[in-house]
């Protein structure tokens, strides 16, 4: 299993226990930089590359030859990575979320969504290292996690700024 944003291998629990329960080997590793992982300082260390390089080093140290995978948000454009770099490894996969998305060299992710979304989008929101991180410290890691995942607000998650640091809604609406 990987994880999307904002989670961790944590997010996984019950389908680890219930597939453990039916006989099944289960791992939900936290992605690089994410829980208690080393997170390396340089920002050149996160590419799809490395991430898909810690995930084969994972399934080489489990000592299988295939996973099936199963992934969620950003961990599912790395799970798609995972079966295009390394389709050996990857007995079958389930993508939750994100589908496959050609990449095209000549435009950057980051930029793509700024078009779509804004610069509120919260993806945009942390292209500065330390920037949205120091936001979020004003209210709480604690407070920003539980707006993030219990608002009812549709479309896109957007981090505005504003008077609570992040720009989140203070009622959790």
């Amino acid at each position: 299993f990987i994880h999307g944003f904002p989670e961790l291998w944590y997010s996984w629990r019950h389908q680890i226990l219930a597939l453990s329960s039916r006989g099944y080997h289960a791992v939900a590793p936290d992605l690089r930089g994410y829980g208690d992982t080393e997170a390396p300082a340089s920002m050149s260390s996160y590419t799809c590359f490395d991430i898909v390089g810690d995930l084969v080093a994972l399934i080489d140290l489990l000592g299988v030859e295939q996973v099936f995978l199963v992934a969620h948000d950003w961990g599912a454009i790395i799970g798609w990575y995972l079966c295009m770099f390394r389709p050996d490894r990857v007995k079958a996969y389930v993508c939750l979320s994100v589908p496959f998305l050609h990449r095209n060299p000549k435009i950057r992710t980051v930029d793509a969504m700024r078009a779509m979304y804004g610069d509120d989008y919260y993806i945009c929101r942390f292209q500065k290292p330390g920037e949205m991180e120091a936001q979020m410290a004003e209210v709480g890691t604690e407070y920003v996690l539980k707006n993030i995942l219990t608002t009812r607000k549709p479309g896109p998650p957007i981090f505005p700024k504003g008077e609570y640091g992040t720009g989140f809604n203070p009622d959790m609406t």
